[in-house]
């Protein structure tokens, strides 16, 4: 899929309400996305959001060492603590920037794409366990949304070698909504109208909403690969949703295009780098 054609779907990312998604609209995917995915999906259901895990309790066990106790609960604080706000903005970088030299991953993925995806996966699984988030669904949205920055055209800290936009959404391009400046050009370089920015593609009213640091800098750059592989989980982790319910993870891919030839997409491609079989053209419907 090129990359214009992951975007005349329009007012992706827009501040909503998730689409719902009923049994019969994720059972629509038979053929699209593999049989497997469609049959656990059938048998979820989508009201029941994943509650909050419990914080596991301390040693209670009668006599147990207090140093033991005291590492216990360190262990458990650490966890629950949160890193500071980073800071919103892209950082101008120069032109004259080698791409990353890491070798090609999972079905010819770039390997920076690839660590950006699994760094985000083990971040999320600390942070926000009950949403089991896999990397490869991370990287069934990258894949859709920018070819993993248009093959990996990225340095070795993630930032593509040249910023990567969407088309302005201002109106001229058949299916794309009007979405006016939220962001005084800070995050997509343009006064007027919005466009989408990254290799996940956010429009930066959202991208302001949600944005993580993903490597530990102290920035939040939608242009990085690391913090919008982060970015995008903490999207569609929004809210309680599980990942291992397939129909919830596509009220969660709903979030980013509402159109179910989307979420087949991505299903597809997640499905395609979970098992490292490239998915067949049938499994790919245009969007």
């Amino acid at each position: 899929m090129s990359f214009e054609e992951g975007h005349h779907t329009v007012g992706r990312h827009r501040k909503q309400s998730p689409a719902p998604v009923r049994r019969g609209s994720v059972l629509a995917l038979t053929g699209l996305v593999p049989a497997g995915l469609v049959t656990c999906a059938a048998t979820s259901g989508l009201d029941g959001d994943a509650g909050v895990m419990p914080v596991a309790e301390g040693n209670d066990v009668l006599g147990a060492a207090t140093l033991d106790v005291d590492e216990h609960l360190t262990h458990a604080l650490a966890a629950q603590h949160k890193k500071p706000k980073p800071q919103v903005k892209s950082v101008a970088l120069s032109g004259d920037r080698l791409a990353a030299d890491l070798p090609k991953g999972t079905l010819g993925m770039p390997g920076i794409s690839e660590a950006a995806y699994r760094a985000a996966e083990r971040t999320l699984a600390a942070e926000d366990p009950q949403c089991h988030m896999p990397w490869t669904m991370l990287a069934g949205i990258g894949r859709v949304e920018s070819t993993h920055a248009f093959g990996g055209k990225a340095d070795a800290d993630g930032n593509p070698l040249k910023p990567v936009y969407g088309p302005v959404l201002d109106g001229s391009l058949a299916g794309n909504a009007v979405i006016y400046d939220s962001d005084n050009g800070n995050l997509d370089g343009l006064s007027g109208y919005d466009r989408a920015v990254g290799p996940m593609q956010f429009l930066p009213e959202t991208w302001k909403r949600y944005a993580a640091d993903g490597n530990d800098d102290g920035i939040a750059d939608p242009q990085n690969l690391y913090d919008a592989a982060l970015t995008t989980g903490k999207y569609l982790c929004d809210g309680g949703l599980d990942m291992r319910d397939l129909s919830q993870q596509s009220r969660a891919i709903l979030r980013y295009n509402n159109s179910m030839a989307y979420v087949a997409n991505v299903m597809a491609w997640e499905n395609a780098y979970a098992n490292e079989v490239a998915p067949q053209p049938a499994q790919l419907p245009r969007i």
